[in-house]
């Protein structure tokens, strides 16, 4: 692990001397954080020697079982490899009673090599596209959820909370409302302790536009990994602070049928090593600089090519529809939210773009390398974008993205450019992952299809 991460572990245990026990965790091919926990004695080992956990791991499909067709669970005798915290993510979890502490891990070759099947690791190779051109992506993350209540309505369907305030359900709400934020201070409040405590850049909070449905965002980061890791803690950070306030909190696209879903937003400019935004510039009328029109470019070249990443299981599909502000084709434009691709206003200084497509469902590290990989693309070769969209994007372009699990499968074997950047290995392995799910849910009868078909035909 090295010296300094030594050092920030025994200064961590010297400085808590309450904590007893530590939470090693590790985000799979979904992005939900698995793992074990150790005793407090244990942590300077896992430091020095690292952990053992199942290559299997990045095989589980989201409800745990192993995807055989990935070859990562029986063919390979369910074969350990060795997992290293990572820096700077060691900090107390303060929404548990108990003293405890978690950490993020990694997952590696047991010669040392990064594991290839590992989402991090996936993200650091494009990341190293960017390393040989002198430039850094500068990336910010916004994810929406909802909180639910913990017990279903009359017909086993979700349910927005009781307000702590007017003890009432929310039937409505309004976006941005300053009312609906105070009704659930004392849940936002507690969401920013705890990431103060866990220094995690939180800044702003937003109330959505249905019933209990938020947004957290968390500030630029000029370390796109980092910023990665500090979305999936926030994330249980939420879900956890959530649990002790009598709530769900659920990252699920679309919880709702009548009810916008939830999104996931990335922010990116690019930096060179002088630290200039070279998505700058003076005179753009808001569209930024001839570099960034490139990126664009490439972002929405990649776009159908990363569908299956944006969207990565069934209900996802379902937040794709008209009148629900969800971008489904490739488009662009200045101060625009009707489109795939918005270039926000503000000074030239802070010019970058907002990829607006994919679901709060995804997994960020992936989710972050499908986007700079298309951004390095467009920069590469030097691709201009089609006209950026002025007005209503929705009724001026009709649909041209994947609107499909299936589809979205199908193109993702079809796919030329992507592998390039993810790694033709780790593609064969997530399309495996997700297409071993979808037989899986295939396989279930909805009790929608009874009150459809039963009796009619």
């Amino acid at each position: 692990m090295g010296d300094r991460g030594m050092q920030e572990a025994r200064a961590f245990l010297e400085q808590n001397p309450d904590i007893n026990s530590i939470d090693l965790m590790i985000g799979d091919i979904n992005g939900v954080v698995r793992g074990k926990r150790i005793p407090r004695d244990s942590l300077l080992k896992a430091y020095e020697e690292g952990v053992c956990l199942p290559a299997s791991l990045f095989a589980l499909d989201i409800n745990g079982n192993t995807i055989e067709e990935t070859g990562l669970g029986l063919d390979q005798g369910e074969g350990d490899r060795l997992c290293f915290p990572v820096s700077g993510t060691l900090s107390r979890v303060p929404w548990q009673d108990r003293p405890c502490a978690q950490v993020l891990m990694s997952m590696f070759e047991n010669d040392g090599r990064p594991f290839v099947y590992d989402p991090r690791h996936v993200l650091r190779r494009v990341l190293d596209r960017f390393a040989e051109l002198g430039l850094t992506p500068v990336v910010a993350v916004e994810t929406e959820f909802y909180v639910v209540d913990r017990e279903r309505d009359g017909q086993h369907q979700l349910q927005p909370p009781l307000s702590p305030v007017t003890g009432k359900r929310d039937k409505q709400c309004q976006v941005y409302s300053l009312s609906d934020l105070d009704d659930y201070c004392d849940f936002i409040e507690s969401i920013h302790q705890a990431a103060l405590t866990q220094q995690l850049p939180v800044d702003t909070a937003i109330a959505e536009c249905a019933p209990g449905q938020f947004e957290i965002n968390l500030k630029h980061r000029a370390d796109a990994m980092q910023a990665c890791d500090e979305a999936v803690l926030l994330k249980r950070l939420i879900k956890g602070v959530a649990a002790r306030h009598g709530m769900e909190a659920t990252f699920m696209a679309k919880p709702y049928n009548q009810e916008a879903g939830s999104g996931t937003h990335i922010h990116v400019s690019l930096v060179d090593r002088q630290g200039r935004n070279l998505f700058a510039s003076e005179d753009d009328q808001g569209l930024g600089s001839a570099l960034l029109r490139q990126a664009v470019a490439g972002v929405l070249a990649l776009m159908p090519e990363s569908m299956v990443v944006f969207a990565p299981n069934a209900n996802s599909y379902r937040r794709f529809q008209p009148g629900f502000y969800v971008p489904m084709s490739q488009t662009w434009g200045a101060d625009n939210r009707t489109v795939a691709v918005r270039i926000p206003g503000g000074s030239a200084e802070a010019r970058r773009l907002e990829h607006r497509v994919a679901g709060a469902d995804a997994n960020p590290y992936l989710l972050v390398a499908s986007i700079l990989a298309g951004i390095h693309l467009g920069i590469s070769q030097r691709l201009s974008p089609p006209a950026p969209v002025t007005g209503n994007a929705y009724a001026s372009h009709p649909p041209s993205l994947p609107n499909s699990w299936i589809q979205a499968l199908d193109q993702w074997q079809r796919n030329e450019v992507l592998p390039s950047y993810l790694g033709a290995e780790f593609c064969r392995v997530y399309h495996a992952n997700r297409y071993g799910e979808r037989q899986l849910f295939m396989r279930h009868v909805s009790s929608q299809e009874y009150d459809w078909y039963l009796r009619s035909v």
